[in-house]
């Protein structure tokens, strides 16, 4: 029986389809670039989730605020 989530679903098929883009060129640092790609967003929306509140998005992502003020000047995110 699979356990597999809508969300860990989404991810296979949208690594299916880089994939698939590459065509024939050999994949590089693919966890790094998924990280980046999928925390940036996290970030995006629990900030909006919020109104920009960084103590309620930082209790939301389960982070402190200071971890998620550091995250936010790394992916050039303005609070």
């Amino acid at each position: 029986m699979s356990t597999t989530t809508p969300l860990e679903q989404a991810v296979r098929d949208q690594l299916e389809r880089y994939f698939a883009d590459l065509g024939d060129s050999a994949p590089h640092d693919m966890l790094a670039m998924v990280n980046r790609c999928v925390e940036r967003t996290v970030l995006q929306v629990a900030m909006e989730r919020t109104a920009g509140n960084q103590t309620r998005a930082a209790d939301m992502l389960g982070i402190t605020r200071g971890t998620l003020r550091k995250k936010l000047l790394v992916h050039q995110i303005s609070d």
